[in-house]
């Protein structure tokens, strides 16, 4: 819905949720943490634990930007080079991680279930 322009707030923050989920999934870990107020944040990518105060690599963004990366229609260094995303860190470039396969086949049309697997015949 959101791909399509048809998104209400409470679709933008369940999709907002559940990509980054899906970031935790792929890049598990604590050393990252990205936050899309109001919607939500996550812990991922692998590397030295925070614990306490604020972490040492941040990645901040809106959620319609956050969708945008998260299925290809933005690129991360477009969005880091205007502001939209505010990335603090060494670790802090999630680039490599962007677009999410999942956001991928939302933003195409084709849902964002996987598709079955082809039988050889």
């Amino acid at each position: 819905m959101w791909a399509r322009g048809e998104a209400e707030r409470r679709d933008v923050t369940t999709a907002v949720r559940f990509t980054l989920e899906e970031l935790a999934d792929i890049a598990p870990g604590n050393s990252v943490e990205v936050r899309v107020p109001p919607a939500g944040a996550v812990q991922a990518v692998a590397g030295p634990r925070h614990t306490r105060g604020t972490p040492p690599n941040v990645v901040e963004t809106d959620p319609e930007t956050w969708l945008g990366l998260a299925t290809g229609t933005v690129a991360w260094a477009d969005a880091v080079a205007d502001g939209r995303v505010h990335a603090s860190g060494d670790r802090s470039d999630i680039s490599h991680l962007l677009p999410l396969t999942v956001g991928r086949r939302a933003a195409s049309g084709t849902g964002g279930e996987p598709e079955p697997p082809v039988v050889p015949g």
